[in-house]
């Protein structure tokens, strides 16, 4: 009788495990908001933390440095500008200084958070916006073009706003029959993906007003649901089947006729919040109400979702913040991490794949989305659409200066990068570009520097000495990466040399 052994699937990402950070590297007394509204209540950039908390009279919502740990004091500072319960919060992928907020008061506002922190409490917004005529509880910031916004309220409308000037830019009132659930941009922000309470999944561009494509029924449960467009245009939606099991399933946009695969879970009642990382296409999975935290890894393999693992723990979770890329550790391998909300506590649990080499894992890190945007908000307005700008992750990521920091708050249109405020210049001091990125970054805006007129010849030398340390520091860098490597070829070559004439 003959065994077949079972072919294991091959992947770097099949061993990674996941590790809450010790009580003292966790934040206490924290008043989570009890709030009924399934949005994740946490947002965190490599700067900042942010939590929706409970508040009396109003909306409010905690920002502390990302390295903050420990017991938060009851007079601590809190952004408090909203007459109403907050719903949703999230960080501008442009600037790691500005949040915006959607609440029950029918508004969204935005806020620029000062360097280390706040030391007062804010309640003037730089910019508020007003347009929905019921409580908005969905944000979703355009993933390339800057100060591009997108709002969905209880009113069944989407709002897409340019935050720069304070303007609606698009509204869609009669794409949605019933509740919006989840809004996703796509990778280049030309298209939204949305699920609402009648079950379908739409594919909707936003500057036409257009529905492009149209699914009944994604999933036959009457729970929420939750729709994510992955970085190959495959879209990966959860929900509820019939029989109230939670199901996960991916979607070919050229197809909506059949899922490209569908995987059932359980029977618990709490909303699955996706949280995608395009990077590596790894998919997380929290429920709230949940004490585990599932991950999956899309291929284009069938059965092309695979299930990988999960963390569990005692706790239940109340939401979770997820850390965009540019805030890992590279040092220790840790490909995403995770603010877990509990009653009255954030608790950091890190993704980590093992490796034994101190070197910089490029196979893990593949160029990331940066902070730079890639168009302008006028330049997508017109039809352009471009990709996030990527940056190299090695020899880590330190989050530039905010460029928002000449802002005024009484005058919004100031945000806008094409003001002269230097809003709209690239952080030339920001080093996380790679070498060629930087290299480019020369060439372009020596003939041309963006800078404001009124200081540009004291600028200029600055910012090129600025540039030119950077690019000697990252060649410093790669320079040690090639001894290393070259080291260890060599050495390699004298093992295969030994085995080859018997040595070994």
């Amino acid at each position: 009788m003959s065994f077949r052994r079972g072919v294991v699937r091959q992947s770097k990402f099949r061993h990674v495990f996941a590790q809450a950070w010790k009580s003292e590297h966790c934040i206490d007394d924290v008043r989570v908001s009890r709030v009924t509204w399934d949005n994740p209540l946490c947002a965190v950039n490599p700067k900042f933390i942010a939590v929706i908390i409970e508040a009396g009279g109003g909306g409010a919502f905690l920002v502390v440095p990302i390295s903050k740990s420990g017991r938060i004091d009851q007079s601590c500072p809190t952004v408090c500008g909203h007459a109403a319960p907050v719903l949703d919060i999230q960080w501008s992928p442009h600037d790691d200084n500005i949040i915006a907020s959607a609440s029950e008061d029918c508004t969204v506002k935005v806020w620029q958070i000062p360097d280390g922190g706040l030391t007062s409490p804010m309640t003037e917004a730089i910019v508020t916006l007003e347009g929905h005529s019921k409580r908005v509880g969905i944000l979703a910031w355009h993933p390339s073009a800057f100060n591009i916004l997108l709002t969905a309220g209880c009113d069944n409308v989407i709002c897409v706003w340019n935050v720069g000037t304070g303007e609606l830019v698009y509204q869609l009132s009669d794409a949605h029959p019933d509740l919006i659930y989840s809004v996703s941009w796509n990778k280049d922000g030309s298209a939204v993906c949305t699920v609402c309470k009648d079950k379908a999944l739409r594919v909707i561009d936003p500057r036409r007003g257009a529905v492009l494509k149209v699914k009944e029924k994604v999933h036959d449960g009457t729970r929420p649901m939750r729709a994510v467009f992955l970085s190959d245009g495959k879209i990966l939606t959860t929900g509820f089947s019939r029989m109230s099991e939670r199901q996960l399933a991916l979607w070919d946009t050229k197809d909506l006729s059949e899922p490209m695969a569908v995987q059932e879970m359980d029977t618990s009642n709490g909303v699955l919040l996706p949280f995608y990382d395009p990077d590596t296409n790894m998919v997380y999975l929290c429920g709230k109400g949940d004490c585990t935290i599932r991950y999956f890894e899309v291929t284009d393999e069938s059965p092309y979702v695979h299930f990988l693992s999960l963390y569990s723990s005692k706790e239940p979770q109340r939401g979770a913040g997820f850390l965009s890329k540019r805030g890992v550790d590279v040092n220790k391998c840790e490909i995403a991490r995770f603010y877990k909300l509990h009653e009255r506590k954030v608790e950091p649990i890190s993704m980590t794949v093992p490796r034994k080499s101190d070197l910089f894992q490029g196979d893990l890190y593949p160029d990331t989305a940066g902070s730079e945007p890639a168009l302008l908000a006028d330049e997508w307005i017109a039809g352009q659409d471009a990709p996030p700008l990527l940056v190299s992750l090695s020899g880590g990521y330190s989050a530039p200066p905010s460029k928002q920091r000449d802002t005024l708050r009484s005058k919004p249109k100031l945000v806008s990068q094409d003001s002269g405020t230097g809003a709209a210049q690239p952080s030339a001091a920001s080093p996380t570009s790679t070498f060629t990125s930087a290299a480019k970054e020369v060439e372009e805006e020596a003939p041309q520097p963006r800078v404001a007129t009124t200081d540009g010849n004291s600028e200029r030398p600055k910012r090129e000495d600025e540039l030119l340390t950077e690019l000697l520091a990252e060649m410093k860098a790669l320079r040690a990466v090639v001894l290393a490597q070259s080291q260890r070829i060599e050495l390699l070559e004298r093992q295969l040399a030994r085995i080859e004439d018997g040595d070994v």
